[in-house]
This record gives structure tokens, sequence and C-alpha cells, in this order.
């Protein structure tokens, strides 16, 4: 009976439950994960070498298709040879999670391999700065925007038809353009993740500050509220907190702008690192930088959710949020 309460349409979770589907959102990919990389006959497409017998052309350490590894065994067999030994294997790119465990550490305390290589946690601060500033400049102009065209009808057919539709073009296509005008360093990059925010930014902003309830609005007129006080004192204070959670699922967009803008002009940033591991197979690295940017994103959505309770102790959907 208890069981049947997790499905009920817009029923709350009481606090076990929602820990328990919280552990399970993580824990069910990683079993996956897990059983693919871990148990033979699931997937393992090929064979890791271990003895290459009489087979010239296979090597210790090398992957080969199944199929041809099975055809030289019995090739050499056939031939009474001696047949190549191995053990199933995935392909290169998918590696197991202990591997990946092992190289979030190594990726923090082995030095590059190249001299051009940079470390993961240089990568990472860098690619931070560049969401910062990229977002800020971003909310500093869509937030504002946002909120006339959501309280003023005058300002929202001024603003929402060009937003409309430039939102529609896609910000890597003023890549080149922005390098011209920007150089080819972190400039392009910012103005890329502005791009890609700023207009959704705007519409986002303006659909939620258009949900304040109109009772609010005749209250504060009747009350005396003059018309230029509107806005400070009952538009804003009355859409805040959805305003601060707008702003956390925005945030969360600006990072999957980051690999695109890291792209243009110089490469820089956790892509560089991704690049460069990538270039030498080094997939486990790649993985480890990939999962701490999700860490990372997670993390900051975890901490600003908690500073929403403490900033809006009376949003019940904060709290649960």
């Amino acid at each position: 009976m208890k069981r049947t309460k997790w499905f009920q349409v817009r029923k709350p979770l009481s606090p076990a439950s929602r820990t328990l589907f919280g552990i399970l959102s993580f824990v069910v990919p990683l079993t996956i994960w897990s059983l693919v990389s871990y148990v033979p006959w699931i997937w393992h497409p090929q064979v890791l070498i271990s003895n290459p017998g009489s087979v010239g052309y296979l090597k210790p350490g090398m992957r080969a298709n199944r199929a041809v590894f099975e055809q030289e065994v019995e090739t050499a067999i056939a031939n009474g040879a001696a047949p190549p030994e191995g053990r199933p294997a995935n392909p290169v790119y998918l590696p197991a999670p202990h591997e990946v465990a092992t190289a979030f550490y190594t990726s923090f305390t082995a030095a590059p391999e190249t001299r051009d290589g940079v470390w993961l946690h240089e990568s990472l601060w860098h690619s931070i700065q560049i969401i910062f500033w990229g977002f800020l400049i971003s909310s500093l102009i869509g937030v504002p925007l946002g909120i006339l065209s959501g309280a003023y009808p005058a300002a929202a057919r001024m603003t929402e038809p060009f937003t409309e539709f430039f939102r529609y073009l896609p910000a890597p296509a003023f890549g080149a353009l922005a390098v011209a005008i920007l150089g080819i360093y972190d400039g392009p990059k910012i103005a890329i993740i502005v791009i890609g925010t700023l207009f959704q930014q705007i519409l986002i902003i303006a659909n939620t500050t258009r949900q304040l309830d109109v009772a609010l609005v005749e209250a504060a007129l009747t009350l005396g509220t003059k018309r230029r006080q509107m806005l400070p004192r009952v538009v804003i204070p009355g859409v805040l907190p959805n305003l601060y959670r707008d702003q956390r699922i925005l945030l969360g967009w600006a990072w999957t702008y980051l690999i695109v803008a890291e792209l243009i002009g110089t490469s820089t940033g956790i892509t560089w690192f991704i690049t460069q591991q990538a270039r030498y197979q080094h997939f486990a690295n790649v993985y480890a930088a990939i999962m701490m940017i999700g860490i990372i994103g997670l993390g900051a959505d975890m901490a600003l959710a908690k500073l929403g309770t403490r900033l809006f102790p009376w949003d019940r959907t904060e709290a649960t949020s």
C-alpha cells in the first residue's frame, strides 16, 4: 500500500523515499555499466589478446573482433598450429568503472604526457571561469529584459518577436564572427555561451513573470501602490523564487554550450583536455573529465538549491526541489 503512494500524481514523496529514489538514479546506470563491463556474455564484442599463438599479425594487448579471433582459432587448429589466446573484452572506448575511478585520481596527480599537455584541474578551472563570465553577462542582460517583457505588454512586443527569431539561430554558427571580432582567446568562447543562453533566458523569465498572481497586483493597486513602484515592490518580489529556480536550470544550459564554445579559437579548458586524451586513446581519462563536469554542475545546483531554501523559506516548491 505504501508503494502505491510513490506513483500518485503530484503527491509529495516522504524524505526517505526521496533519498531512496535519489540513490537509485545513480545506482541503476552504474549497475548497467558494471554488467556490460564485467560480465563477458552480455556484450564484449572483442577479444583482448594474451597470446598470439601462430597468428603473426596479432600482438599481446591487442584487441580483435570476436568473429575474426574465432576464425583464426579455427584456422590454427585445423592447420595443427598454436591457436591464439585471449579473453572477452569491450572496445577501447568503453572502459570499465574501476578504470574511470582510477583515472579520477591519476588525472589530478600524474603529469601530462606531452609538452603541451595540461593538468585536469587547470582545465576545469579555466572552463569554470568561461561559464561564470558567460552566464553572468547573459543574466545581466536577460533577467531585466525578461522581467520587463513579462510585466509590460509593450516591452514584450518590442523584445520577444526578435528574441523568438534569434533563439532558433545556432550559437556555434557565430563562432567565426566572434573570433574575428573578439580574437582567438576567451572572448569568443564567452560570447557563444552568452548567445546560447541569453535569448532563451529572456523568454523563460518573461513567461515566469507573467505567472505572477494577478490578485497581488490588484491588491497592491487597491492599497495605493503607485505604478512606478509596482515592479520593484510587487512584481519582482512576487516572482523572485521562481526566477531563482529558472536561473538554476539555465545555468545547466550554459554548461551544455561549453564544449562547443571551447572549440572556437585556441583550444583551452576541459575541451582541450578531453581532445588530448582521446587522441592518445586514454578513454578512461575522457570519461573522468566528462563525469567531472557533471559532478561540478550537480554540486553547484545542489548548493544553489540549498541556498534557495535559506533565501526563500516561504517557497515550498524550492524546499522540495
